[in-house]
């Protein structure tokens, strides 16, 4: 476990400080969330290593040349997969739907079970908190999200269920699903 136990030392650093959107939760507590929900789906060292380090280029100012070096190619992989290109130039809530639409390309392109996983690791864990954020907020909850309209998060959280549907034997994409669908309903 020495190259997952590295990527969590890695990731603690790399957030150190950050809190999660209009929120005093300690940011690291999603990537940690997102390695246990991977842990729970395979032993592959470089899986739950991915999932621990996966936001640490789009978030935390690490180049993905920096986590091949320590962390080796396939760990890279992984993470550039699960890494949008935020446009940090423009403002998020204008690209915000092309940045979905390219993160959304990787998974539809992708033959690769592994890239699956991570990204249902995340996914799952943010499903988890607009859950219990929606519990109490209801859709105001939205209004901290650079997309306010809780159609067009239906519409990429339902995308997630279809794509990584290769994934519906494990209990993290029926839990994504469920959580999906009580939130924003069936899909249409």
């Amino acid at each position: 476990m020495e190259l997952v136990s590295e990527a969590i030392v890695f990731a603690v650093q790399a957030h150190d400080g950050m809190r999660r959107k209009k929120s005093e939760s300690p940011y690291i507590l999603h990537p940690m969330e997102a390695a246990v929900i991977v842990g729970s789906m395979t032993d592959d060292q470089n899986l739950i290593a991915a999932a621990a380090l996966h936001d640490v280029v789009e978030d935390a100012g690490i180049t993905i040349e920096q986590i091949e070096e320590k962390f080796g190619k396939r760990v890279r992989e992984l993470v550039a997969a699960e890494t949008e290109n935020k446009r940090e130039h423009l403002p998020a809530n204008e690209t915000w739907r092309i940045r979905k639409q390219e993160s959304l390309a990787v998974l539809k392109n992708t033959n690769d079970n592994d890239v699956l996983m991570v990204w249902l690791g995340d996914k799952l864990a943010n499903m988890r908190a607009i859950y219990r954020d929606w519990k109490v907020e209801g859709d105001a909850m939205w209004q901290r999200f650079n997309q306010t309209d809780p159609r067009e998060q239906a519409w990429y959280y339902h995308t997630i269920v279809a794509l990584t549907q290769q994934l519906s034997h494990t209990s993290a994409w029926l839990e994504y699903k469920t959580l999906t669908e009580k939130v924003f309903g069936e899909e249409e």
